[in-house]
């Protein structure tokens, strides 16, 4: 394969106060980020003066279990705010950004969400979207009238369903439905509303939507997963992939893999955008990034870093292991309702490296296993860019290790120089997200298309 031209598509995942695991504890990070939302509205206003095309915002609908006395030491996910309350705060406070909300198909119902998202990218104008995902975190169920959690392959096959009826409810109203017109007393056309009148293994949706079609016809899917049934749901439904990848080698797989599988559910491969996360930490020399990489490392809390590895490591008792003592395998559970890719991937780095458990909570706790870069301006863009040319990425979720300053830095000093290299935008294409993405707007299945009627005339025959 040739190497590519043309330029790569940055989105910012803002973990409230920072990605590291220890980035509260900084004392440029915002310490009350989670529920600050003029915290995030600079951020959002960071990212588009630096032309990014999306930020996101993860979420889950439950605090985590575990032991409170060390998750009172981290706090990034207990308390913060619900995606699209504030995002559609941020909409009004920004223009062309996108705006990409985590609502999961596991404890939601699809009606709720498709008005939800629908609003959001008319309140916005355009530029919604949703990540959609299969709850991994075990106490959501708790808070949902269940006493166990999904079983992962029923969660799949549930998102399946879900997504399907969220579609079918965008598509409640026909573009020009609503009329509004006084002369004829006709605020819209009654042939062009649509009942769902769906019945399937896991919903019954009569529909119609209560809101018109979103401006983006539907907005933009994002999906995150990379288990097995997680890269088939995104080959056939998702628009853009948020996902962990540590190497070239790797990128360059997973890429040639998604890409691959879409053919079989008819789509284009460039309608799917690849962007795992990234890690900067930007220094004007090389020792200097270094030593705010260092600093950071430097304030995990060990009680923290084992509790942070039991949590992705399908709930081990790791609270009386050795810091310096090798990872017990023994101890991670073979029956386990967590995230089955990123217990994987936590078990390869340290098997591969025979890891300490404080060698694999340094490594981990500072990014989760996405794509660390320490370095200068022209180093992470260097690395950016060969991960680009050589076809493993479309683009990048930049992950700040502490916020604001760490996505200030990456705007101020790691964009210029993707742009004097002409790897990325100086000006945004559209207004919409798809514009900025150069994603196609999807045509309601109610449209008189011409393949459409030659389908319903071959029905009626």
């Amino acid at each position: 394969m040739s190497r590519r031209q043309g330029q790569m598509k940055l989105g910012g995942f803002f973990h409230p106060t920072g990605s590291h695991v220890a980035a509260w504890l900084h004392p440029d990070a915002q310490i009350d980020a989670g529920v600050n939302f003029r915290h995030y509205v600079e951020l959002a206003q960071i990212a588009e003066r630096g032309r990014f095309d999306l930020l996101f915002i993860r979420d889950s609908a439950a605090t985590r279990d575990g032991r409170l006395e060390v998750l009172s030491r981290w706090p990034q996910y207990m308390c913060y705010l619900e995606p699209t309350t504030l995002l559609a705060g941020i909409a009004a406070l920004t223009e062309r950004i996108g705006l990409i909300a985590t609502l999961t198909t596991s404890y939601n119902e699809p009606y709720n969400v498709a008005r939800r998202i629908a609003s959001l990218d008319h309140i916005s104008a355009g530029r919604a979207g949703w990540n959609v995902v299969t709850s991994s975190n075990v106490a959501e169920a708790y808070n949902f009238c269940r006493e166990r959690h999904i079983e992962h392959a029923e969660r799949y096959d549930r998102a399946h369903e879900f997504l399907e009826v969220v579609k079918g409810l965008w598509d409640s109203w026909d573009d020009d439905a609503f009329v509004r017109d006084r002369a004829t007393a006709r605020y819209f056309d009654p042939t062009k509303i649509h009942h769902l009148n769906h019945k399937g293994a896991h919903f019954s949706v009569r529909g119609p939507l209560n809101a018109a079609r979103p401006p983006q016809g539907y907005p933009v899917i994002a999906q995150a997963g990379a288990s097995e049934a997680g890269k088939e749901f995104a080959a056939e439904t998702a628009e853009v992939v948020f996902t962990p990848l540590d190497s070239l080698a790797k990128a360059k797989a997973f890429y040639a893999d998604m890409k691959g599988r879409m053919a079989k559910y008819g789509r284009d491969p460039g309608h799917l955008k690849i962007m795992p996360g990234l890690n900067p930490i930007v220094g004007s020399t090389e020792a200097e990034a270094r030593e705010k990489h260092e600093y950071l490392q430097s304030l995990i809390h060990p009680d923290v870093g084992r509790e942070l590895l039991s949590w992705d490591l399908g709930g081990a008792d790791l609270s009386d292991v050795p810091i310096d003592q090798e990872l017990p395998y023994d101890r991670i559970p073979k029956d386990t309702n967590a995230s089955k890719s990123t217990l994987e991937r936590l078990m390869d780095m340290a098997r591969s490296e025979k890891m300490t458990v404080r060698d694999l909570y340094r490594r981990y706790g500072g990014a989760r296993g996405q794509h660390t870069l320490v370095g200068t301006p022209a180093q992470i863009a260097d690395s950016m860019e060969e991960w680009f040319l050589n076809w493993g990425v479309d683009g990048y979720l930049v992950q700040p290790a502490h916020s604001p300053e760490g996505l200030r830095e990456f705007v101020d000093m790691v964009v210029p120089e993707l742009q004097r290299r002409g790897l990325f935008r100086t000006e945004y294409e559209g207004r919409t997200l798809r514009d900025n993405l150069g994603l196609p707007r999807p045509v309601s299945r109610y449209a008189k298309t011409p393949a459409r009627e030659a389908a319903l005339e071959e029905m009626g025959s």
